[in-house]
């Protein structure tokens, strides 16, 4: 079954937006398009229900009945408990939540492996509790490939490894990594298998349960939501963490981990996400399903058309002598996040030219410094980052192409 783009682009306001007609949009890396669904949430909920919640009269009962209602349907997309989902200001906040209420269960001298793959936001906090007494143990990726290797990880795991904190898809590399088979890894050395899955959600929910990683976080912002972090925690696990919030929220499973309180809207509107996979999946099938089905054969249709434009788009880049790929040259386990280096024109030009193309594209370090040093790449000016999602069409990848030609050829 092919992905219906022309019912696609109707649940997204952004294309039919008069002052970006004519643009096409490569840096949903960076944050993706709402859609209307969200927009509606989150517009009706200021309207009528920005009020104290779960109170007995009507606009608060409602207002906290929508924020219940998004726990429980991430939870179900994602094939986890409800008590299990956490929302954040951001994932890079969520995260130093996470290395606060994590430190207390471990002693001075223990060991975490943090992957220099990684986004800022999954390496920032857990490097500065080197501070606190820890090792810090730095899981480097390949200078030529960007890649990470299982087999060094290996050889980084000891008795005093904690936990190994990694991406499932780095936003500058775009490789997949094998997060069951590193959950698999650090269990069976006894230690937490943290996932930074901001690069790889928008292109498709995981399915938590089967991957088997004791925390997963991403951002909705970049999964046509609103401004929020989102993180999977094992209900076995926060247990034994240590309380971020007030102390009478002490084993409330729902806000220990979330001390500046839930932004009752904008966790309210995160519904509006289910709705627009909900909304694609009645157009695409006919078969009624549990959520998680559902969102695995969603994840089939979006990862085939999003497959097909990356071929196409690496195609080009791999006839081009005078540009450097970032990454994988294939589409084998990668998404399409596709970082270019020009080696005969300056990268600014480069950009330059290409928005003038009327092409939206990212330039920079992205927050991926680290990935960056690893492969001696300047961290300024970076590279350019091509980003896009199953709503971007042939036509969006006709136009890169075609940019891409006049900025390197002029």
């Amino acid at each position: 079954m092919n992905l219906d783009l022309k019912f696609i682009r109707t649940q997204f306001p952004a294309f039919t937006e008069p002052t970006l007609q004519g643009w096409a949009f490569f840096e949903n890396a960076g944050g993706s398009y709402p859609c209307k669904q969200v927009i509606n949430r989150l517009t009706d909920f200021y309207m009528k229900n920005k009020v104290q919640v779960h109170y007995p009269y009507p606009a608060s009962t409602l207002a906290g009945n929508l924020m219940d209602a998004s726990y429980k349907r991430m939870a179900d997309y994602l094939n986890v408990d409800e008590s299990e989902i956490h929302f954040g200001p951001s994932t890079t906040q969520n995260v130093y939540v996470l290395a606060n209420a994590l430190r207390p269960m471990w002693q001075d001298g223990d060991n975490i492996i943090v992957s220099c793959q990684d986004h800022e936001a999954n390496a920032g906090a857990w490097q500065k509790l080197a501070k606190q007494g820890l090792n810090i143990i730095e899981w480097h990726v390949n200078a030529k490939t960007g890649l990470l290797s299982l087999e060094d990880l290996k050889s980084l795991l000891t008795d005093k490894t904690k936990m190994i904190a990694y991406p499932h898809c780095s936003n500058v590399i775009g490789h997949v990594n094998p997060v069951k088979e590193i959950s698999q890894m650090a269990h069976k050395n006894g230690a937490l298998s943290l996932v930074d899955g901001v690069g790889l959600a928008p292109h498709g929910f995981p399915d938590l349960k089967d991957l088997g990683a004791d925390i997963y976080l991403f951002s909705l912002y970049k999964t046509f939501g609103p401004h929020l972090g989102l993180m999977f925690v094992n209900k076995d696990l926060i247990g034994k963490m240590e309380n971020q919030s007030h102390f009478f929220k002490e084993g409330v499973a729902r806000s220990m981990l979330t001390p500046a309180g839930p932004d009752h809207a904008q966790i309210a509107a995160a519904s509006g996400i289910l709705d627009y996979f909900d909304a694609v999946y009645n157009h695409h099938f006919n078969e009624k399903v549990d959520p998680a089905e559902r969102n695995k054969r969603l994840n089939t249709l979006f990862h085939e058309h999003e497959t097909a434009l990356l071929d196409k788009l690496l195609k080009f880049l791999n006839t081009r002598d005078d540009v450097r790929i970032i990454g994988s040259v294939t589409t084998k386990e990668r998404a399409p996040i596709v970082s270019i280096i020009p080696l005969k024109k300056n990268i600014k030009k480069v950009y330059a030219d290409l928005t003038k193309h009327k092409l939206m594209l990212g330039i920079g370090n992205f927050y991926a410094v680290r990935p960056l040093m690893d492969m001696d790449i300047p961290t300024q000016p970076g590279v350019i980052r091509i980003s896009f999602l199953h709503y971007t069409s042939p036509g969006d990848i006709d136009q890169l192409i075609e940019g891409l030609k006049i900025a390197l050829d002029n």
